[in-house]
């Protein structure tokens, strides 16, 4: 059995990569400094770890053969541009030290999990974006903080592969959603948090959207997302690697996408003073079609009312559906 880290493990995509590794026969080791939050881990090894610390590291890859580095301070855009000074602090951190603890201990294989955030401002400034291929990241002006964050690891995982020649691979996720992820307290991204507020709306009541609902973005489900990251694992493809939706859909269409999940009708109160992102954002998957000989295939309406059903049974456990109108933020 081939024996896998999965740092991040205790988060939304580390938690279903788990399974997914478990589920096709690898022994995996599973670190964070939390453990899941929705669900019982499935690794063999779960580690409670501090990974900005260099011991920590090298504990972690011991008599490992592969890494997928999914450890990050990160959030949703609310939480991206109020923390970045905290967000570049740890994540380069985390990412210099398990790089070098990979080398070190002679890991095989090393997974990098970037984001489409490296993309430049100016090639998302209009809602009606060009879907942004794997090139288009040069020259460089990604997202402040945590897109620079991103962009430099990716470097430094190419100089290790350069220098080294430890086999690294990137992939930039494209908003990844779905059941078992943060679905409230300020860290979670848009498909979430608007699960969560229709949810807690009545029907025919109104929710917040942050900016003029007209921004764009594709959404990746999590089971593609997990497969992807199998796929290009398994390839011999080194240069990064979009994994992302290539449907661009409108914020305002997401909320009504979730409200026929949810069966009900919400009017929207735009807050233009809220964190809004760029203004539109599309993943080019002619690479990943071209590399893998795969895409995600997770259909949005499917995929959301999957999370939304998940949400809305977290949020009756909790209790929050039993009481009279909420005032939803």
């Amino acid at each position: 059995m081939k024996r896998v880290l999965v740092t991040g493990a205790g988060g939304f995509i580390g938690h279903h990569l788990v399974n997914y590794l478990v589920d096709h026969g690898y022994w995996v080791r599973g670190v964070d400094i939390k453990r899941p939050e929705y669900a019982e881990t499935r690794a063999h090894e779960f580690e409670l770890l501090d990974l900005r610390r260099w011991a920590n590291c090298l504990q972690a890859t011991r008599g490992i053969d592969e890494v997928h580095n999914l450890a990050a301070n990160m959030g949703g855009i609310g939480f991206i541009e109020s923390y970045k000074a905290e967000i570049m602090h740890d994540n380069v951190l985390i990412n210099i030290h398990m790089l070098e603890a990979a080398r070190l201990h002679g890991v095989q294989r090393y997974l990098y999990t970037s984001s489409a955030c490296v993309y430049p401002g100016y090639r998302q400034e209009s809602p009606d974006v060009a879907p942004l291929k794997e090139e288009d990241a040069y020259p460089a002006d990604p997202e402040d903080g945590y897109g620079w964050e991103k962009l430099y690891s990716e470097r430094q995982c190419r100089h290790y592969t350069e220098d080294y020649g430890l086999e690294t691979r990137v992939v930039r996720f494209h908003n990844i959603y779905g059941p078992l992820g943060t679905y409230d307290g300020g860290r979670e991204k848009s498909p979430a948090a608007l699960c969560r507020k229709i949810a807690l709306a009545e029907d025919g009541g109104e929710i917040e959207v942050w900016g003029d609902g007209n921004q764009t973005r594709s959404y990746c489900y999590i089971d593609d997302c997990v497969e992807g990251i199998h796929r290009l694992m398994r390839s011999e493809h080194r240069e990064p690697l979009n994994v992302g939706s290539d449907r661009l859909v409108t914020i305002n269409e997401l909320v009504d996408i979730v409200a026929r999940a949810a069966g009900k009708t919400v009017t929207r109160r735009h807050d233009l003073t809220k964190p809004q992102g760029v203004r539109g954002r599309n993943s080019d998957n002619s690479r990943v079609r071209a590399v893998l000989g795969w895409e995600p295939a997770t259909e949005l309406e499917v995929g959301l009312d999957r999370t939304y059903g998940w949400i809305q049974s977290q949020l009756e456990a909790a209790g929050k559906l039993d009481r009279g109108p909420v005032a939803v933020v």
